[in-house]
C-alpha cells in the first residue's frame, strides 16, 4: 500500500481516478480547491481531502506521498493561462522534490513535439516538460480525444451529430485523431502508478481507431440509430468561429471551445508504441467507447462531467455569508402548497433539462440562446440526473451553490451577465401546509449591470410567478 496524491479530483479524469486506486488497496490524498464539491462523492470518506491549490502552499499535501498524479489544468483562467501552468508545474515540481515523491504521473496532451502546435497542445507539452525538469521520474501520458460520459470531447461530438444532421464543417473534421476511452485512459494511468519500476518519459495512449472528426460523428450517429451525418468542409470558418459555433450547439461554452477547436487542427495519433509495450494495449474500441458512454448516460450515472473541474468557465462565486454589502436588486415570492416538505422539495430538485422551468419556456429558450452567442454554458447541457441534484451539479444555465436537505436549495448563474445572480428557494412547513419563499437575487456590476436588471424585470413577471407555481403544482400532483 502506497500514498498517492490526486490533484483534479473534482475534475472530470481525477474524480473518476481516485475509486479505482482505492480498489487497488491504496491510500489516497485528494489535493482540492474546493472540498464541497466532493461532499456527495461516494468515496469521500475513503480518502484524506486537503484544502488547497497547485499554486499555493503544497508542503501539507506533499507530505508522505509515495507518487503524486498531476491533472490540474488551467485552460481558459485569464489571459496569461499558459504562463500559469508552467508556473505552477514548476511550483508542484519543488514542492514534490523537497518532500520526496518517488514519481509523478501527468496526463497531457498528444502531439508531435517538432509539429507547429495549437497553445492548448503547446501548453501541455510545456506543462510535461516542467515536471520532467528535475530528479523525480515523471511519466508524461499523452492522450488525444477521450471518450467517455460527459467527456469535454464527448459531449463535443455527441450535441454536434444530434442537432445538426448536416453540418458544414471546418478543415478540422478531417483531420486524423485516435480517440481513447476513459476507461482506458485510467487503465494507463493506474498501471503507470502502481509500476513496480517508474518510466520516464513520454508514452502516447490512443484506443484502436484512427479516424478523423467527421468519421467519429458517423461512428457516433450509427451508435445511436440516426441518419448518416453528412459533413461538408469550408475554407473559411476560422477556428474563432467554429468555437463559437460549437458554443452555439453544444453544452461546451465558446471559452472553453476555442483552445480545444484549435487542438483539432493538429493530426493526433500514436506514433510510439512504448505504452502498449510495457502496459498491454487498450481494450475498447471507438464503437464499444460510444456505446458505454450512452449506456451511462441513460442510466442517469454518469460519476464526473467536463464542468466538474474548477476551470474558469464553471467556477464557483460567492455564497451566502459574502452577499452583505453592495447593491442587491430582489424578486420575492411566497406561496403555501398543500403537500409535505418532501414533496416540494422534490419538486424544486426537479427543475430545468427535460422538466424545463414551468412558465415562459420560449423565454427560457431565449436567454439560453443569447448566452450561447456570448459563450456561456446556456441551455443545452441540461442536468446531470433527472431528480437528484448534489452541491456542484449544473442545471442548464445554473450550478448549485448550496442544498440543505428539505430546507434550503441555492443555485448560482452562470450565464454571462453583467453582475451575479442567484436563485434560491426555502422550504418551511407550517400548520396551513407548506411554505415556498423564492428569491432572485442579483448583485449588478456597474451602471451596465443596473440597466440589464431593469430592462428583464418585465419578463421576470411572466416567469417567476409561473415557475413557483408550477412547482407548487408539482408537489401537491405527487
Amino acid at each position: 500500500m502506497s500514498l498517492i496524491l490526486v490533484t483534479g479530483a473534482t475534475g472530470y479524469v481525477g474524480g473518476r481516478l481516485v475509486p479505482r486506486l482505492l480498489d487497488e488497496g491504496h491510500e489516497v490524498r485528494c489535493l482540492v480547491r474546493t472540498p464541497d464539491k466532493l461532499t456527495n462523492a461516494f468515496w469521500v470518506t475513503k480518502v484524506e481531502v486537503v484544502r488547497g491549490s497547485i499554486d499555493g502552499p503544497l508542503a501539507v499535501a506533499m507530505t508522505g506521498v509515495d507518487a503524486a498524479v498531476y491533472l490540474v489544468h488551467g485552460i481558459g483562467e485569464g489571459d496569461d493561462w499558459v504562463d500559469k501552468e508552467s508556473r505552477d508545474a514548476e511550483h508542484f515540481r519543488l514542492a514534490a522534490e523537497e518532500a520526496g515523491v518517488k514519481r509523478i504521473i501527468y496526463l497531457g496532451g498528444m502531439g508531435a513535439d517538432d509539429a507547429e502546435l495549437s497553445i492548448h497542445l503547446a501548453s501541455r507539452h510545456a506543462v510535461g516538460r516542467t515536471l520532467a525538469a528535475g530528479p523525480i521520474p515523471v511519466t508524461e501520458l499523452r492522450a488525444a480525444v477521450i471518450i467517455g460520459s460527459g467527456s469535454a470531447s464527448f459531449e463535443m461530438l455527441r450535441y454536434l451529430v444530434e442537432v445538426l444532421p448536416i453540418m458544414v464543417g471546418p478543415r478540422w473534421v478531417r483531420t486524423r485523431t485516435q480517440p481513447i476511452a476513459i476507461s482506458d485512459v485510467l487503465d494507463y494511468l493506474v498501471k503507470a502508478i502502481i509500476a513496480e519500476e517508474p518510466f520516464a518519459g513520454v508514452l502516447e495512449i490512443g484506443g484502436p481507431d484512427i479516424v478523423s472528426y467527421a468519421e467519429m460523428m458517423t461512428m457516433y450517429a450509427e451508435e445511436v440509430g440516426l441518419k448518416r451525418r453528412h459533413v461538408f468542409t469550408v475554407p473559411f470558418l476560422t477556428p474563432h468561429l467554429s468555437s463559437l459555433w460549437v458554443g452555439l450547439v453544444t453544452p461546451v461554452p465558446g471559452s472553453l471551445a476555442r483552445p480545444l477547436v484549435d487542438s483539432l487542427m493538429n493530426e493526433v495519433v500514436v506514433h510510439d508504441q512504448r505504452a502498449v509495450e510495457l502496459y498491454g494495449p487498450p481494450k475498447r474500441t471507438l464503437h464499444e467507447a460510444i456505446g458505454l458512454a450512452l449506456g451511462v448516460i441513460s442510466r442517469n450515472e454518469v460519476p464526473t462531467w467536463f464542468t466538474s473541474a474548477d476551470l474558469q468557465p464553471f467556477r464557483k462565486y460567492q455564497t451566502d455569508p459574502e452577499w452583505s454589502g453592495g447593491t442587491e436588486l430582489r424578486d420575492v415570492r411566497v406561496r403555501i402548497a398543500n403537500a409535505s416538505v418532501e414533496d416540494v422539495f422534490s419538486a424544486i430538485t426537479s427543475l430545468g433539462g427535460e422538466k424545463g422551468w414551468h412558465r415562459g419556456e420560449w423565454l427560457w429558450r431565449l436567454r439560453g440562446f443569447s448566452d450561447l452567442f456570448w459563450g456561456g454554458p446556456g441551455l443545452r447541457r441540461g442536468r446531470r440526473h433527472p431528480h437528484e441534484l448534489h452541491e456542484g451539479d449544473f442545471i442548464d444555465l445554473w450550478r448549485v451553490e448550496a442544498i440543505d436537505d428539505l430546507q434550503l436549495i441555492r443555485l448560482h448563474a452562470e450565464m454571462v451577465l453583467p453582475g451575479q445572480a442567484w436563485l434560491e428557494w426555502t422550504v418551511e412547513a407550517g400548520e396551513l401546509g407548506t411554505t415556498v419563499t423564492q428569491l432572485a437575487l442579483f448583485k449588478p456590476r456597474g451602471l451596465l449591470g443596473r440597466a440589464y436588471w431593469y430592462s428583464v424585470a418585465p419578463f421576470h413577471f411572466l416567469v417567476f410567478p409561473g415557475l413557483l407555481k408550477g412547482i407548487v403544482r408539482d408537489a401537491e400532483s405527487i
